[in-house]
C-alpha cells in the first residue's frame, strides 16, 4: 500500500469521525430525539427512534459509498417516501420546537399575530420546492 493510499484512508477516516461527532453532538445537545418522542407522544419507543437514526446513518453511508441501486417498483417507493417524509417533518418540527425558531422569527418580522401564515409559507415552500426538484431534476 502506498503512502498516498494510507494518507487518503486517514483523511477519510478523520473526516468521517468529524462529521459523525458533529451529528451526534447536534442530536445530543439539542435533545432532538427526546423532543421528537415528546411531540409525537411515543416516549416508550425512544430506543427505536435512536436505533432508527443510527441505522439510517449507517445505511446511508453504505449506500453512498458503494453506489447501490435498488430497482424497486414505484408502488413500493410511494409509502416508503411518505414514511421518510413524515419522519423528517417530525424531526424538523422537534428541532424548531427545541430552538424556538418560529416564535423568535415571527416576533423579529413583526408578524407574531400571523404565525400561521409563516408556518403555511414554510410548508408550501417545502412542498412546491420538493415537487419542482423531483419533476425536473430526478432522472427517470
Amino acid at each position: 500500500m502506498t503512502i498516498e493510499a494510507v494518507l487518503t484512508i486517514l483523511i477519510g477516516l478523520a473526516g468521517g469521525l468529524a462529521v459523525g461527532s458533529g451529528f451526534v453532538a447536534f442530536l445530543t445537545v439539542l435533545g432532538v430525539v427526546p423532543r421528537l418522542t415528546q411531540l409525537s407522544k411515543t416516549g416508550k419507543y425512544i430506543h427505536i427512534y435512536e436505533w432508527a437514526v443510527v441505522l439510517g446513518a449507517l445505511t446511508g453511508s453504505v449506500f453512498s459509498l458503494n453506489n447501490i441501486v435498488l430497482n424497486w417498483s414505484a408502488y413500493l417507493l410511494i409509502p416508503i417516501g411518505l414514511a421518510e417524509g413524515i419522519f423528517i417533518g417530525l424531526l424538523a418540527a422537534a428541532l424548531t420546537e427545541v430552538l424556538n425558531v418560529l416564535p423568535i422569527l415571527a416576533k423579529r418580522l413583526g408578524i407574531a399575530e400571523r404565525i400561521i401564515i409563516l408556518l403555511m409559507a414554510i410548508v408550501l415552500g417545502k412542498v412546491f420546492g420538493s415537487l419542482y426538484h423531483w419533476i425536473y431534476f430526478v432522472d427517470q
